[in-house]
Parts: C-alpha cells; structure tokens; sequence
C-alpha cells in the first residue's frame, strides 16, 4: 500500500522583509486605527489619493479634458432634461448591464429621469477623473476609482426617499407603513452587528438539519481537518475516489447545500465515490498556523487518507476557491515525485495566477497587508466577517444598496435561504496563514512565477502533468475568469476548461434538474491539449461552443472517461468516538 511521504518537519518561514511581525509597542494605536477603520489602510488609502491628486495636478492637458466633459455633460443634461418633459427622448447615458437602480417603473419620467441621467453623468465623470492620469499607478488609480465609486453609490437618488419614484409610489400605495417596516428591520440589523449576533433565520439551515445532508462519516481527522466519506448511492460506483478541498476561508457545505442544490448528492448519484475535507474552525491558540500547515496537515494529509483506503488506485482531485490553488500546489508537488496518487485535478473557481486578481487586489498592499497584520495581534486570527465586508464592498451595489432600499425603504423582508445562511456562517483565519497567502499569492504572486516556497523548495505548476478540468465563473468578483484561465500557460496537461454562468458561487452552485436549477444557466467548453489553448483569453471566449444548462454534467462525463470502470459498492466505516461512528457532517462544521 503505497502512502505519501510527508514532508521535513515544520520550520517557520520568515515572511516580513525586516524579520518581524507587528511591534507590541505599536499595537494598541494600530489596532484601534484598524477597528475604527473596519480593516481598511487609511494609509493604504491616503497614498492612493497623493499619487493620483498630484499627478492632476501637474497634467493641465488632463484637467482641460476634465473641464471640457464637465461642460459637454451639464449641456447634454440640461438638453435631455428640457426636452424630456415634452415627451420621450434619448438618455444622455444608459446604466451598465449589471445596474439595475434605475430600472423600475418610474424612473423614465421627470423629474426623476432627469436625476437619474445627472447621477451616471456624474459616475461617468469621475471615472474619467480617476482613470488616464499619465505616471499613477495601476494599483493607486485602481483604487482610487473603487473609492470614489463606493461615495458616489452612497449618493445614488435611489437611495432616499425623496428622489425614489418607486419608494414614494408604495409608500402611497400602503400609507407609510413601509417606513415603519423598514425602521424596525434597520433597528434589527444594526441591534445584530452590535451584539455581533448572526443574521434572524440563519438557525433554519443548521448543518445535518435543513443542510449538509448527504449521509456519510468521518473517516479521518486531525488538528485542522475532518476527512468525510459519503455513503454510495448506486449498487456499483467509479473505482476511482473523488476528494474535494474548498476553501478554508468558508465552511464546506457550500457544496453540499440541501438536496435539491448539492454537488455532493449529485456526484453521489453518478456513481462517484466521494471524499469531503471539512475545516477545522481555528481560534487563537491556532495563530502560527501557516500555509505548509495547510498543506501538510490539509491536503497532503487528505490525499494520504484516502490513498490508504484505496490503495494503489489513482485520485480524482477537486478543489474550490482557494482549496483550488493549494490542491494545485500539492499536484505540482506530487506531480515531481514517483507514484503520483492524482490521477487528475478539477480547479472550481480558483486562481493560480495573481497577476490581475481583480477587485480582490484592490485591497491588497503592503500597507494593507501590514494593517491587517495588526488587526489580527490582538486575537490571532481574522474574523471571517471582516473578510465578507470586503466582499460586500466589491459588489455592494447588490449586497448593501440594494439591500437599503428593498429592506429599509420598501420594508420588505428578504428570505433567509440555504446560501446566506452558509454565507453568514463565516470562519476565521490564523494570523500567520492569512498574512503568508496575501503575500506569497496576491502581493507577489509567488506561485505562478516559480517562487512558492515549501520545505522541499519553490514550486513549479509545470510539475503539473495530469489532466485538468477547470471551471470559472462569468461574473465572479473573487476569481475573475480570465485570470483562472491563466493556468494553461503554467501546467504541463491537456485542460478541459469550462466558463459557466453566475457568480463566484451561484455559477458553481448550479444544479441541472430540480427547482433549484437555474433556467437560464448556461457555459462554454473547450479542451485542448498541454500547449494549444489560446493565449488570449477572449480568443478562447469567442471560439468556444456554447452549451445550455449546467455545467455539472458535463463534468461527470469528463470524470468518467478518465476513470477505469466501476466496481461494486461498499458501505463507508468512519472513525469511532464514544463508541460511535462520526456521522457526516462531522464535528468541525458546528465550531464557530
């Protein structure tokens, strides 16, 4: 029986330039500027503002242009705004696809239209403002367009009662008790974020209650992961295994939802005997956990538990998020060694090239990252909800002004489902493997130019030579899509890539049948051999064929042309506590 090797012993991995971590003597005023600042660099910020106001400043040609659009738009508006209560006219401006603000009934007549128009003229303004200001920075004027754009969606007309057609129309409509609806979910919201409470419902979809449902047991488990092995559905099933790796920035069950939405039900029901890595929910006494830890301990310790229960039988390996990168890490890692157990790897939404990680990389610096260095001394580690802030703020015209109209100016009550539920249900991440993944990943990018360090030397993806089957996301604001398509320049396989509708986690989420599939799902599909992709990731856009419905099919009929027919199933046997077998979902997925 064939076992993988571990690794040297840990060591420590000296991470900061100046060889150490943040000064005890600065702590209390770093840490109360980091809370009040809810983990945003006010320096990381400041210098942004600097780079680009004095380089305005010393660009007269620039601020002519500024000058010369300020007076074309006020023209155009006054035009459309004088014309517009004559009848029907041509908007000096239309909304982005994805802005859907302005949509309702109501705001195609003045005098709303006419606020509506002098809104996005201004947003159109102030990004040309902040874009094309010869000698600023990508990352400053990236960061200073993000700024502005977050005040000025502060400021939309659509989030005041007075300039919202729609809000006045049902305030009208149901005399004013909206407003009263809506000041008591505000009191509930703000009461919660006070009391650091979780969100009213979320205790409808406990995990092994309403989610994570899919019978199973713990078949293995140490200080940072239980290994679930789900029970077979069908009387025969693949010989080879599947073992999944998410992320550790959120908890497992995302793919493994209720039975209608679940990746795990689904691959179950195909014959696919599948293996879950559950993370264990680290605390402060977790705080010098690092990114080998994660390796060693997580994936590494995963694919040898597995591999002693099928012996000498390859491993299909998945991975999502950032499980994704550090399952790629581990194939290339594998992939230089004799007897490699991976047979092939599946990334779901995950980069291995941070070059350009989108939005994400906005709030990525060396200030920043040294802020939020400070931030975790205190505890040891990052709340799982400052990270979600972040994430709110990328896409916050859905996730919070949205929110402010629906829920505290409509006063309607948006549904607790199984994914914002999981959504609310945050981690935490020890200080030490938060600050050494922002640096070697996004700040230097370590991994896809051959720098990654493990205990055995930098890693290389061209060690990476099993095939691959790839999966991203259209709209997806943490792993932008075409920066997962990157990692066909850096491995050595034959890649199966796939681009799916949706986001981040709806795109991946995405059933074929049932009430929870999405009818106008769709994504293209294209392999090609190790060399032979498209360098361009829009070239490869424009060729691929396109297909209706979810992507997980086709990804069972990858896995099964690169399996070796199927074998008879057999009932699971976990691990004993208490004289009891561990029942999935395990124990790590209750911590909070």
């Amino acid at each position: 029986m064939a076992v993988i090797a571990p690794l040297s012993p840990m060591v420590t991995i000296t991470e900061r330039p100046n060889g150490h971590g943040p000064d005890p003597t600065d702590r209390p005023l770093k840490l109360g500027l980091a809370r009040l600042a809810n983990g945003i660099s006010p320096s990381s910020v400041s210098m942004a503002y600097a780079d680009w106001l004095t380089h305005l400043l010393v660009s007269p040609s620039k601020r002519a242009d500024l000058a010369s659009s300020a007076l074309r738009k006020s023209l155009m508006w006054l035009q459309y705004s004088s014309h517009a209560w004559h009848g029907e006219c041509h908007h000096c401006v239309d909304p982005a696809p994805e802005d859907k603000r302005f949509s309702p009934k109501g705001w195609d007549v003045p005098p709303f239209s006419a606020l509506s128009q002098a809104f996005l003229l201004q947003e159109q303004w102030w990004s040309e403002a902040a874009h094309g200001v010869r000698g600023v920075s990508r990352h400053h004027e990236d960061l200073v367009g993000f700024t502005l754009r977050q005040w000025l969606d502060m400021w939309s007309p659509s989030n005041f009662i007075a300039t919202n057609p729609q809000v006045q129309q049902h305030t009208l409509a149901v005399g004013g008790t909206n407003l009263v609806t809506g000041f008591a979910n505000w009191s509930r919201d703000a009461l919660a974020v006070l009391g650091n409470a979780k969100p009213r419902g979320i205790e409808r979809f406990l995990p092994g209650k309403a989610v994570a449902l899919t019978p199973g047991k713990v078949v293995f488990r140490n200080r940072l992961i239980e290994l679930i092995q789900y029970e077979p559905a069908t009387p025969s099933v693949h010989s080879q295994p599947l073992l999944i790796v998410p992320s550790w920035i959120m908890k497992y069950y995302i793919l493994d939802l209720t039975p209608d939405d679940s990746l795990v039900k689904y691959l179950v029901g195909q014959g696919h005997t599948v293996f879950m890595v559950s993370w264990r929910n680290p605390g402060s006494e977790d705080r010098d956990l690092g990114m080998e830890d994660y390796l060693q301990l997580g994936v590494m310790a995963a694919v040898n538990a597995v591999r002693k229960r099928y012996p000498e039988i390859g491993i299909h390996a998945a991975g999502y998020c950032l499980g994704g990168t550090l399952l790629a890490i581990a194939a290339a890692l594998l992939g230089g060694r004799p007897g490699n157990p991976i047979k092939t790897v599946t990334l779901l939404a995950s980069e291995v090239d941070f070059h350009e990680p989108g939005e994400l990389g906005l709030f990525i610096d060396e200030s920043q990252i040294a802020f939020l260095e400070d931030l975790m001394a205190d505890h040891g580690y990052l709340d799982g909800r400052q990270m979600a802030g972040a994430f709110q703020l990328i896409n916050s015209k859905d996730l919070v002004w949205s929110k402010l109209v629906y829920e505290y100016l409509m006063g309607a009550q948006t549904p607790m489902t199984a994914m914002r539920a999981w959504n609310a249900d945050a981690t935490r991440l020890p200080a030490r493997m938060h600050s050494e993944y922002l640096r070697r990943l996004y700040l230097h990018n370590d991994l896809a130019e051959g720098r990654y360090p493990t205990e055995v030397g930098p890693v290389s993806l061209a060690d990476v030579r099993v095939p691959l089957f790839v999966v991203a996301t259209e709209r997806d604001h943490v792993s932008p899509w075409r920066s997962v398509y990157k990692v066909q320049r850096l491995v050595s396989s034959p890649v199966s890539f796939v681009l799916t509708s949706g986001g981040h986690n709806v795109g991946i989420v995405n059933p074929p049948v049932g009430p929870m599939a999405h009818p106008q799902a769709s994504y293209r599909f294209d392999s090609h051999a190790h060399g032979a992709a498209p360098i361009d990731a829009q070239a490869w856009f424009d060729a691929a064929p396109t297909f209706a419905g979810s992507w997980w099919p086709c990804w069972h009929r990858w896995l099964d042309q690169h399996s070796a027919g199927k074998v008879k199933a057999q009932p699971v046997v976990g691990l004993i506590r208490s004289g009891k077998q561990i029942l999935a979902p395990g124990t790590y997925v209750h911590q909070e």
